[in-house]
């Protein structure tokens, strides 16, 4: 049975109450974040001198820091999760599933899919590496690869303390929304007035678990109406033009190009008000979403998407630097067109349907990944034992995130990176035998 057909056969067992648009929006944000990251990173083939330049579309092009405004969808990515982890907790509650029951169904859906990838860069480094290619070459294109896993890092610390965060919710509600808003403000103020850079790292948490504690608005149906919504961005709008035009703060909300200043690394204030400007608007129009969602074909192309979602999040990056490297061992072909030029806007939508394309097979041999479930009467690891599995892990997506690498077995980042992540799944349980699974969507 094909993939869209199996995909159609789950689309017409979804439960009523599932809300769809959620899915829709996990969707769409993968695709803009592949779109985004294949448009921003070019590369340029000079035949004479047969030198291929790697190159930030926002510093070659700076008017294109604005489109990061559209393609900057993490936030999105945060505030689903927010919902599909209140569903989650609120099945768990009524079930009278234990938290560690819990927390190791979430963290296999997290962390199973990215251990192929980690452990195929860590090889194909060893290999290049044993080829002699450079170290700052080998880095640089495993860290280009692993972009995508950073959001894995602090997702799985939001994850583990989703049953909390959700707790405060329901106790002190948009009071607890606020306090994150303030303590990401405050780490600002110390980030710039008072210089203390270090401090701007602790805004992975209160930046992401403000998104997060929209989710949970949004399942708590605590949100206002349209008209509201829209208020709601266009404030904030407003303030995130005035961080901007008046404030420390770059343009691109993507990115560090050329600036002292990033909004992403760290994670800054700006990303909140966008997530608010972004969150407002699609609220805003769920309902006629809703109904266009009902069609059976809307649906199950969702569906599709959904069921190699971290596939194709993954491994987008991977198949670009492949692509990429390939070009230039067949001397340029396809990077010949000065990055910028019309010519070049003119063939992205070529060079997106190619990219594409190539994604798609390996989205569909890989994902199945991604679609299993721990065998059934599998022990469950201690609460302890998750808690320390998964930060090891998270620790060593970050650190791999950061540093790449660099194929040297002697290497404390290549060696210490890997021994981390695996080692953290293993302590979570997260390598035994698996079973086919269903599921479909994050709720």
């Amino acid at each position: 049975m094909g993939i869209w057909s199996q995909a159609s056969s789950l689309a017409e067992q979804t439960p009523a109450d599932r809300n769809r648009y959620v899915d829709f929006l996990r969707a769409a944000s993968i695709l803009f974040v592949i779109s985004g990251h294949w448009l921003i990173a070019t590369a340029y083939f000079d035949s004479e001198t047969g030198a291929m330049e790697m190159l930030m579309m926002l510093d070659v092009q700076p008017w294109t820091q604005w489109l990061s405004w559209l393609f900057q969808v993490m936030p999105i990515f945060f505030i689903v999760g927010g919902y599909s982890n209140a569903v989650s907790l609120e099945s768990a509650r009524q079930k009278n599933t234990p938290y560690a029951d819990w927390l190791v169904g979430r963290l296999h859906r997290l962390l199973t899919p990215l251990l192929l990838l980690v452990v195929f860069w860590a090889g194909t480094s060893f290999v290049l590496y044993l080829a002699g290619l450079p170290s700052d070459t080998i880095v640089f294109a495993s860290r280009s690869a692993l972009v995508p896993t950073w959001f894995l890092a602090i997702y799985t610390m939001i994850v583990l303390l989703a049953p909390a965060t959700y707790a405060i919710w329901r106790r002190w509600g948009f009071v607890s929304l606020a306090a994150y808003i303030v303590l990401a403000a405050l780490v600002d103020l110390a980030f710039f007035l008072l210089d203390w850079r270090f401090m701007g790292w602790v805004n992975y948490f209160w930046v992401w678990l403000a998104m997060h504690h929209l989710g949970f608005a949004w399942r708590d149906k605590r949100l206002g109406k349209p008209a509201v919504l829209l208020v709601v961005s266009l404030l904030a709008l407003g303030l995130l033009c005035l961080l901007v035009f008046t404030g420390p703060y770059p343009v691109a909300m993507a990115g560090s190009p050329g600036e002292a200043v990033s909004n992403t690394l760290p994670p800054k204030v700006t990303l909140i008000a966008l997530g608010v400007l972004q969150f407002g608007l699609l609220l805003a129009i769920e309902k006629p979403m809703q109904r266009l969602l009902s069609r059976h074909r809307v649906w199950t192309a969702t569906v599709v998407i959904n069921t190699m979602i971290m596939t194709v999040y993954l491994w987008h990056m991977t198949l670009l630097v492949m692509v990429l490297g390939a070009s230039y061992i067949g001397g340029g072909i396809g990077l010949n067109l000065e990055p910028g030029s019309a010519s070049w806007w003119l063939s992205r939508p070529l060079w997106l349907a190619a990219l594409l394309l190539l994604l798609l097979p390996v989205a569909l041999w890989l994902s199945p990944l991604e679609r299993r479930s721990r065998a059934k009467g599998e022990p469950v690891p201690s609460t302890s034992r998750l808690i320390g599995g998964a930060t090891m892990a998270g620790l060593g997506i970050a650190t791999v995130t950061l540093y790449g690498f660099d194929g040297n077995p002697l290497s404390g980042f290549h060696v210490g990176s890997l021994i981390l992540i695996l080692g953290g799944a293993v302590i979570c349980g997260l390598m035994p035998r698996f079973r086919q699974s269903s599921v479909v969507g994050g709720e």
